[in-house]
């Protein structure tokens, strides 16, 4: 994986110029990015989600576009719509923002359900259908989408659908004292911008290579029995979709890949469980009370299902 750490390396290092102190939050983004998944960051204002989303962007040679989600926000206005050419006499299709390489949907949960959906097809198919015909969108695509927890007025809920497909969903956090200075000082006289240190081919290699990490059966078998577990416990209406499994199976990959070897172990799956498996959880009314529930059901959890042996991965170094 010496290739496909490089990349990451050299990315990552150019992020954490601008993004202070997050590198666990960076290299989900890095991941996401390379799994060819979606982002949503879940935090208050403030602590730099938009500006992770910018600085991922800015450090790939790809284009990037910003949408601030609001209650009358169509979806139109991010698929693109048909227009009558009175000199043509016909018909011509204007693009929306979603056909770019990396979208921002800025405080998503502000959007009507019915603008939410506009997404659905765009995160899952790579495409976009306006009446009746439909439209590919370039690689790479990724969605990083931003919601805030503590505004509950004019906002909806993104339904479990949409939940589903958002490959992490992870929050920035406040910063230390000291990290707080370095933020602050950085920052007093203009902002960081990221310099442009890969190229879109940098970024088909890196997927490549990730999709070469070797999966053992045993493993696959664990990430089903965790998939099965989420299922049934008892503070849990709806447990992970067999898509949640793929996922986890995809992040596992990039901890894998990140950690300099080409084989998953069980430390990462662990490591990817709660980003992955939280946010796609339905709780019952009194555990979703709970602050922090669906995480702490899948740390628990992981106490539960059997971890597969050591002894699967001798023989060839696998």
């Amino acid at each position: 994986m010496s290739g496909f750490y490089g990349i990451y390396e050299y990315l990552k290092k150019n992020m954490e110029k601008a993004i202070i102190g997050k590198g666990e939050v960076v290299d989900l983004a890095i991941i996401t990015l390379f799994s060819g998944g979606h982002l949503l960051i879940d935090d208050v204002p403030g602590t730099g989600k938009t500006l992770l989303a910018k600085t991922l962007a800015a450090s790939i040679s790809c284009s990037f576009k910003r949408i601030q989600f609001t209650p009358d926000l169509l979806p139109s206005d991010l698929t693109g719509v048909n227009y009558f050419n009175m000199k043509s006499s016909s018909f011509e299709f204007i693009p929306g923002p979603i056909f770019t390489n990396i979208l921002l949907a800025d405080e998503i949960n502000r959007a009507t359900p019915r603008t939410q959906a506009g997404l659905l097809e765009c995160m899952e198919e790579r495409q976009v259908t306006v009446e009746g015909r439909t439209y590919r969108l370039e690689s790479p695509f990724a969605v990083i989408a931003t919601q805030n927890p503590i505004d509950n007025m004019g906002t909806f809920p993104l339904p479990e659908a949409q939940l589903d497909r958002f490959l992490v969903k992870t929050s920035m956090g406040y910063p230390t004292h000291a990290e707080s200075n370095r933020i602050i000082e950085n920052n007093s006289i203009t902002q960081y911008a990221a310099d442009s240190v890969l190229t879109k081919e940098d970024v088909f290699k890196a997927a490549e290579e990730l999709n070469r990490v070797y999966i053992h059966p045993d493993i696959i078998d664990y990430i089903s029995s965790i998939i099965e577990f989420t299922r049934q416990q008892p503070d849990v209406l709806l447990g992970a979709s067999p898509r949640a499994g793929i996922h986890l199976l995809k992040v596992a990959k990039g901890y894998a890949a990140i950690s300099k070897r080409g084989f998953v172990l069980p430390d990462d799956v662990k490591r990817a469980a709660v980003p992955v498996l939280a946010h796609r959880l339905v709780l019952t009314n009194s555990a979703r009370m709970k602050n922090a529930m669906d995480r702490t059901i899948i740390k628990e959890l992981l106490y539960k299902v059997a971890v597969p042996t050591e002894a699967v991965f001798d023989g060839g170094g696998k």
